[in-house]
């Protein structure tokens, strides 16, 4: 029996394995027009939370159903809870609005706030709509949560009276392990850290040292975990995609990757498709990848309204397993496809074109690598 059962494995999938390039999307989907104007409203107090919440848990059904229907082995639910993949932790806190400014490089700004008040809490976690999400899906879930070191930009440049930065850390960290585990806890697939100010940090600080503070930050939460629970863990690095623009990809990769694999996570999601030179990045991955962490490389550009070909990223996928073996790899898209709510650059209908052709072209090399 056994061997009948391994005849008729091999001869369905060519050969007995359970070698298969995984494909995910990052995390955020384009919002559509009636919950962008919603959120507006919201802030605006023409609607309450009640209201809002209905339209963003259609929206989230919608987005499940729509990446399961094309192929989706794990799914999100678009980040669409979320005002902004940094923000959603301290959404209705009192905060000053008068943050750290990021600059992109078509010339618009995203404004982060600053907190003022002692005792730091999340006022929202990445679980709360869960039961929704899992519901609903009918294969894994990922869940997106934001990086300690993001939010501790948020910390003003003076000192908060009775409250130093030291315990505003301490708190931090709390609050991020909690965020994570609460996901954790009701069984979803991956835990994925977005930790995009990674290589924004070289900008700032061109010495490394504000990027090595933030690889410590995100290595004292992951260090709360066990072997097994950090497996599904992952860390997602991009250029920072905001309204077909980036806020870093003039920053060499050779400056963030070797201090990125020094971070503890099970799964790393680095955007590649963006990048001018793709085998510098691949060379670099290969040089300085740890033994445990599978890497999921980017092949679709959220920035480029044109969509890829599924060839297309056939061709890139084939690239990627000249340097990495393929149970070491997965595919992804380069970003979220909008991480702030009030986003219209990029339409639903482009961004699932592209999540096809991504999840097409990868089961393409898949067959051309015998797979």
């Amino acid at each position: 029996m056994l061997f009948l059962f391994i005849y008729y494995s091999i001869r369905e999938r060519k050969k007995f394995y359970i070698m298969v390039i995984p494909s995910e999307n990052i995390g955020s989907l384009p919002r559509s027009n009636q919950v962008i104007q919603a959120y507006s409203d919201f802030q605006s107090r023409i609607i309450d939370k009640s209201a809002l919440n209905q339209l963003l848990e259609k929206e989230a059904i919608s987005n499940i159903a729509q990446l399961e229907k094309l192929g989706s082995k794990i799914v999100t639910d678009g980040e669409v809870f979320k005002p902004s993949f940094v923000t959603y932790a301290v959404a209705g806190m009192d905060l000053d609005p008068n943050g750290a400014v990021i600059p992109f490089e078509d010339g618009h700004t995203r404004q982060l706030p600053a907190i003022k008040n002692r005792g730091f809490k999340y006022s929202n976690y990445a679980s709360e709509h869960l039961s929704l999400i899992q519901g609903h899906a009918t294969v894994p879930v990922k869940v997106c949560v934001i990086s300690p070191s993001a939010i501790s930009l948020m910390y003003p440049a003076k000192e908060i009276s009775g409250y130093p930065r030291d315990l505003f850390i301490d708190d931090l960290l709390k609050e991020c392990e909690t965020d994570i585990r609460n996901c954790l806890e009701v069984g979803v697939e991956t835990v994925q850290i977005d930790a995009t100010e990674l290589r924004l940090s070289i900008k700032l600080d061109p010495s490394l040292q504000l990027l090595r503070q933030f690889v410590e930050l995100i290595n004292k939460v992951l260090d709360r975990f066990s072997y097994n629970e950090r497996s599904r863990i992952g860390l997602h690095t991009c250029p920072g995609g905001d309204q077909d623009s980036c806020h870093s990809l003039d920053v060499e990769y050779s400056q963030l990757i070797p201090e990125l694999f020094n971070i503890k996570a099970g799964k790393f999601y680095i955007a590649l498709k963006c990048e001018q030179d793709q085998d510098r990045v691949l060379q670099l991955v290969r040089e300085h990848l740890p033994e445990f962490p599978k890497v999921f490389f980017g092949v679709t550009d959220v920035c480029d309204p044109r969509v890829e070909t599924p060839e297309e990223i056939k061709d890139l996928v084939l690239k990627i397993a000249q340097y990495i073996p393929p149970d070491r790899f997965g595919t992804c898209d380069d970003c979220g496809f909008s991480p702030f709510s009030d986003d219209r650059s990029t339409s639903i209908d482009t961004a699932l074109a592209k999540i096809k052709a991504r999840i097409d072209g990868t089961r393409m090399a898949e067959n051309i690598l015998g797979i």
